[in-house]
This record gives C-alpha cells, sequence and structure tokens, in this order.
C-alpha cells in the first residue's frame, strides 16, 4: 500500500495529526502497536485545559521540595531506583523552571492553548461528538484560605493576560455548587473556558471515525520496523508493507523507539499517572469535574463513573505498577464526597510525555527531509491534539501555520 504520509502512533495527537492531513486532501496511514487511544491517551483527566497557558514546573520553593523528599503524598511520588536515570532530566526540568524562564516558556506555551477549544469544536462537530463534551469548565476547592488567595491572585493574572475567564467561590457557593462534598473547604475557583470530557477514549475513537471517513487507514504494527527508502519510508504492518514519502513521529513516551534510531537525543521524561473509576453513593451526585487543591488529586464524573486521577510519578517507563498514589487519594476523597465501590478490576496507568522545557516537539526533524515530529505534550496531550495536527499538517503542506512553531522546534534541544 502506498499513502502520502504515515502516523505512527494513534494516541490523541497521532489520531489529530493524521485527521487534520486527511481534511488537507492527504493519504494517510495510522499505525499503532494497540488500538487507537488505548495507551496514555486512554487515561487523561477528560479536560480540554483552555486555562492551561501556563505550563506545571518544577517546584522552586525549598520546603516544598524536602515535603516532596519524603516521598508520602498524592501529588508527586518517585522511585528511588529510578533516580540516577532520571537525574538529567529532572535537573533540566527545574533549571527551565526558574521564574525568569519559566515566565518565557509560557509565552511560547500560550497561543498553543489558545487555539485548543477551537480547534477540538471544529472537530467535534465534524466528528459529531458533541454528545461526549460538557461546557461547564471544572473547580478547584480548598482547605486553606491561603491556598484559595494565592490562586485567585493567579486567576486574576490569567484574566488580565490571557483573557481567561473565572469564578471564585465563597463556602457556600461552592456547597450549593456540590452538596454533596464534605465541609472541609473554605471556597473553591472555577475556570470557566475548559471543556470536560465524559469519555477521553471515546473521543479519540470518534476522531478516527472522522479519519477513516475521509479516506485515512488505520494498521497496526510495530514502529520500530520503520526503515528509509530512496523515495521516503517502508514499514511492514499487519496489513502488509506500507510505503510513503513522509512520516510523522507521534509516539508519545514511546517516540524514542524511532528517534533513537534515526540518530536523534532528546533527554525526555515521563509522569507516570494512574486512574480508578468509582460508582457514586445512592442518592449522591458530583456535578462538575475537581481537585482537592491542596492534596493534588482529581475526581472527573464520566460515563464510567467518577474517575480518581492522581499527580505525577516519576519512574522509568516500563517499571511495574506502583499505584501507592491512588490508594492515598482513595482515602482521601472518601473522606470529602461518598464514593462508592471500584468500579475497575486494577488500577489504570499511563506515562505521560515530557520534555525539560514543558513544551512539546513540534516540527521537522532536523537531518531528515521527510521526517516530522509531533510528541512530549505532557499534562496537554488531549487539550493540544487538533492544535497540534494543524500546525503540523499546515507546515507539512508548505503553509504558513496558524501560530508561529518555532518555539516547538527540535533543535532547541540540538538532538
Amino acid at each position: 500500500m502506498a499513502a502520502d504520509v504515515i502516523v505512527l502512533g494513534a494516541g490523541i495527537i497521532g489520531v489529530s495529526v493524521a485527521v487534520q492531513l486527511a481534511r488537507r486532501g492527504k493519504s494517510v496511514v495510522l499505525l499503532d502497536r494497540r488500538g487507537p487511544g488505548e495507551e496514555t491517551s486512554f487515561g487523561n483527566a477528560g479536560l480540554i485545559q483552555r486555562e492551561g497557558v501556563v505550563p506545571y514546573g518544577f517546584p522552586q520553593d525549598l520546603g516544598l521540595l524536602a515535603r516532596y523528599s519524603l516521598n508520602n503524598r498524592i501529588d508527586a511520588h518517585y522511585h528511588m531506583a529510578a533516580m540516577p536515570k532520571i537525574a538529567p532530566f529532572l535537573a533540566r526540568y527545574w533549571y527551565h523552571s526558574q521564574p525568569a524562564r519559566h515566565a518565557a516558556i509560557s509565552r511560547s506555551y500560550a497561543p498553543l492553548i489558545e487555539h485548543s477549544i477551537t480547534e477540538h469544536s471544529i472537530l467535534i462537530d465534524e466528528a459529531k461528538a458533541s454528545d461526549l463534551i460538557v461546557k461547564n469548565g471544572w473547580m478547584e476547592a480548598y482547605r486553606t484560605e491561603a491556598k484559595r488567595d494565592d490562586d485567585f491572585a493567579f486567576a486574576e493574572r490569567l484574566a488580565r493576560d490571557h483573557g481567561i475567564s473565572h469564578t471564585k467561590l465563597t463556602r457556600q457557593e461552592l456547597a450549593q455548587a456540590e452538596p454533596h462534598l464534605s465541609h472541609d473547604f473554605v471556597g473553591g475557583l472555577k475556570w470557566d473556558d475548559p471543556r470536560s470530557v465524559l469519555d477521553p477514549h471515546g473521543l479519540t475513537m470518534a476522531y478516527l471515525r472522522l479519519f477513516e471517513s475521509l479516506g485515512g487507514t488505520f494498521v497496526k504494527g510495530d514502529a520500530a520496523a520503520l526503515s528509509q527508502t530512496p523515495a521516503g519510508w517502508k514499514i511492514q504492518t499487519e496489513n502488509g508493507l506500507i510505503e510513503a514519502e513522509s512520516v510523522v513521529v507521534a509516539l508519545g513516551p514511546w517516540s524514542d523507539s524511532v528517534t533513537t534510531r534515526l540518530g536523534y537525543r532528546f533527554l525526555m521524561g515521563v509522569k507516570r499517572g494512574y486512574h480508578m473509576h468509582y460508582a457514586p453513593q445512592e442518592g449522591t451526585k458530583l456535578n462538575n469535574w475537581l481537585i482537592d487543591a491542596e492534596r493534588g488529586y482529581f475526581l472527573a464524573p464520566m460515563k464510567k463513573g467518577i474517575r480518581l486521577t492522581t499527580g505525577a510519578e516519576f519512574a522509568d517507563r516500563d517499571a511495574p505498577k506502583s499505584p501507592v498514589q491512588l490508594y492515598r487519594a482513595e482515602r482521601v476523597a472518601r473522606t470529602i464526597f461518598p464514593l462508592g465501590g471500584r468500579l475497575d478490576a486494577e488500577p489504570w496507568m499511563g506515562a505521560r510525555p515530557c520534555t525539560p522545557d514543558m513544551m512539546p516537539v513540534i516540527g521537522k526533524a532536523p537531518r531528515h527531509k521527510s521526517l516530522w515530529f509531533a510528541f512530549g505534550h505532557a499534562h496537554h496531550g488531549l487539550t493540544l491534539g487538533p492544535i497540534t495536527g494543524r500546525i503540523l499538517a499546515e507546515a507539512m503542506l508548505g503553509e504558513t501555520p496558524v501560530i508561529p512553531i518555532a518555539p516547538y522546534a527540535a533543535e532547541r534541544f540540538n538532538p
């Protein structure tokens, strides 16, 4: 089979790239070793985070770092045995998170986020997936006035600098919005602009069906089998040999399975995360996607049940599951909301692909004519799928991308 483009990786980023290329008339084959959206994209918190213009930085406060070193928190956990391997990534992550650098990175990152809702909305309409979307933002609930006031000030800054809409909630207003929440909280913050997704995997599959309706093909295969030809690229799949002029690497935390073999060295890390679904106790309901701000876990009322998600686990990508954060979070979550029984046989785990400067790699490979990259989206893969697909497709077709893509170029890492 011949195609214009092979897209490696069928998570939300790869599917979005494939859709955007197909919408522009390209013949595209999308490849993954598993079914579409079954890896990292399967387990996110289900938010299209229009407010997320400031990427998650490495903590700079020494007191907080000391508390993290105890390794007993919900929002962060680490494998001591993995520290020597991941220390170089963490050091660069810390370096780029220093205030002046972080502020500059946020200015470069913001245009991606600013297009997240509009680009998703186009694909949601074309994929007829509006039944999966809740246009109600999400909430943060605060246990302390200090944290509440800090975040209120941050929200005011985002409103001023980026036009992000928010609503401050008193204790009483939070209780009215979430009548089954405990009284542990002094107030809340509602981010008004984001969209919530009732079934993140379902949204990826809706985009896949749109891709196929545009003439695209999904196949299973091992991305590591990719090789060059005089005219471009080829790969053996379960459907036979596929040849194409161009290839896009959108393999998330597994992108190195291709990039390393082609001579590129990226200092990448992963933040592993876990989730579990729960039934609400009879007669109770969670109305909003909600984070317990000081504890660092998230509750999301999805189609499958209330999804409890954790913060970041710093570990080797392929190490066995160690869902201690999830169990810690469950104990706390049961004290603030009447969760019922677990609905999953075991915790789900995924790995978020992270770059040291918190921005994805999007654009042409430096040393190959027809090789393109789209990976490293960290916490915002779902949020940034469609806009990533659009700007990469525009660049590949020789058009001027809707936003400048130079800040996301691979060359910034000298790979």
